[in-house]
């Protein structure tokens, strides 16, 4: 950055016309929201907005710079930031008439926000002509009393992010005279927020919609929201997951409700959903996602799951490409991440299944995989992970075994299985090769089997390997 102590600004200072400062000033204007997909979460929270003070040390170099700054305020996209500490009301007092950002992101679960920060935030709420972003996460007490000042129209907002601090579900609600009708981005977590709120009637800019843990009696079927989405043809990120099932159950209300609402979302990459398998069946026949590139399903666990619609609406997202599969059996739930290839580290689907017996979660993982095989057919590569206490692994049965063969079976183009260390010789018992059984059955395509532990116990592998080179298709065993 420059500074009034070095001689080369000094020079350009009168070189340099007011249009080619004012580039220079463009140009400095840092990136809020990282591209890096890695990032994703951090982007889903609206970036780095610390950095809104790009422009401060600028203005009080010279004189020119900041009558300049200032007589472009809008080309630069200067904005006024209220965070923690920042003293508002002097610096209303004594700083242009600029758009405000909120931002206040408490950290600590156990801290409530100063009340002198809570009175700030207040202050600058009654602005509302003039609030463009608020970005609030805090403790319940706190976010209620904040939410209240929510009650008419800000017609400058573009981004609103509201998460509790809280271990424990609560009810939070927005006032119904809230309005936003420049909103692009609503990200809401632990909200009793209706589909069809008037907030989102009253907007069509949506380019975000993340509607998270959403409140049991503000339960809203799939036809609601086909009708609340077809009027967001902006959007591009979506994500609704409901917090529990209502009473009475969603194969109860479903066949209620006749779904006749069909939506074409043009722009959307990312689409997540948590909630029943029966729910999302429901809905995914009714959605055209022609640009998808990112599809995360979050199911409860239920004896069955049945996925045809699943599988019809992933073959036609032409950007989903699947070639790498990791699967982590966790103690409470399994987690199943595809990628493009080996090596990718945004995921292109993820699967995940709650549950706290590992035999579940193989069953279930085996059920739906079973039906998605027609997509997951195209993995070259496959890792299997578990992160629980070797204790909650149990033993082998021959109903396990055949869970497993059951697990692999759909991914019959494997050209590469890597298998972690802590559950090594119970999985390598689901490859044996029974009577009058071929080892081919079981990964016809796979060359190399790769594990990383020390050691393997026995002669986990042997027989296994030793039948598919007596069948003339050898594998190699690798230790990583």
């Amino acid at each position: 950055m420059w500074s009034a102590d070095n001689r080369l600004p000094r020079i350009f200072i009168h070189i340099l016309d007011d249009d080619s400062l004012l580039n220079i000033f463009y140009f400095c204007h840092p990136v809020m929201v990282d591209e890096d997909v890695a990032n994703f979460q951090r982007n889903l929270q609206g970036g780095e907005w610390d950095r809104e003070r790009w422009w401060y040390k600028l203005a009080k170099v010279y004189r020119r710079w900041r009558c300049l700054i200032l007589a472009s305020t809008s080309y630069l996209g200067l904005n006024l930031l209220c965070t923690f500490g920042t003293p508002v009301a002097d610096m209303l007092a004594h700083s242009p008439r600029l758009p405000l950002v909120l931002d206040y992101l408490v950290k600590d679960f156990n801290t409530n926000i100063a009340a002198e920060d809570e009175e700030r935030v207040m202050l600058a709420l009654r602005l509302r002509d003039r609030v463009r972003r608020i970005r609030l996460r805090m403790s319940v007490a706190n976010l209620q009393k904040l939410i209240a000042a929510l009650d008419g129209e800000f017609p400058m907002l573009e981004f609103l992010y509201m998460v509790p601090h809280t271990q424990h579900f609560r009810r939070l609600t927005l006032p119904d005279t809230f309005r936003a009708p420049h909103l692009s981005h609503l990200i809401l977590n632990t909200f009793a927020f209706s589909i069809i709120s008037p907030l989102l009637t009253t907007t069509t800019r949506l380019v975000t919609l993340w509607l998270q843990d959403i409140y049991p009696t503000a339960y809203f079927g799939p036809n609601d929201l086909l009708q609340q989405l077809s009027l967001l043809p902006q959007l591009e990120l979506l994500r609704i997951t409901f917090h529990s099932i209502p009473q009475g159950g969603v194969e109860m209300l479903l066949p209620r409700i006749p779904i006749i609402t069909h939506v074409t979302l043009p722009n959307l990459r990312w689409f997540g959903f948590q909630g029943a398998n029966a729910y999302l069946e429901a809905l995914l026949p009714q959605m055209a996602t022609p640009l998808l590139e990112r599809l995360q399903t979050y199911f409860w666990f239920q004896p069955t799951y049945s996925v045809p619609h699943l599988l019809q609406f992933m073959g036609a997202a032409e950007n989903l490409s699947l070639g790498s599969a990791k699967f982590v059996f966790y103690a409470d739930r399994v987690t199943v991440d595809v990628f493009s290839h080996r090596g990718a580290t945004a995921h292109s689907f993820r699967l995940e299944v709650s549950c706290r017996d590992l035999d579940r979660q193989v069953a279930a993982a085996a059920q739906i995989f079973g039906g998605l095989r027609g997509i997951v057919s195209a993995v070259e590569y496959l890792f299997l992970e578990i992160r629980a206490r070797s204790t909650w692994l149990g033993t082998s049965s021959e109903a396990d075994r055949r869970n497993w063969r059951a697990l692999l079976e759909p991914f019959g183009n494997v050209k590469t299985l890597c298998v972690s260390k802590d559950f090594l010789t119970q999985f390598s018992r689901s490859l044996q090769v029974g009577d009058g059984g071929s080892p081919m059955e079981i990964l016809p395509e796979m060359k190399q089997l790769e594990y990383n532990a020390k050691r393997i116990a026995g002669d986990a592998f042997d027989s296994f390997i030793d039948a598919r080179k007596n069948a003339g298709h050898p594998v190699t065993l690798v230790r990583l």
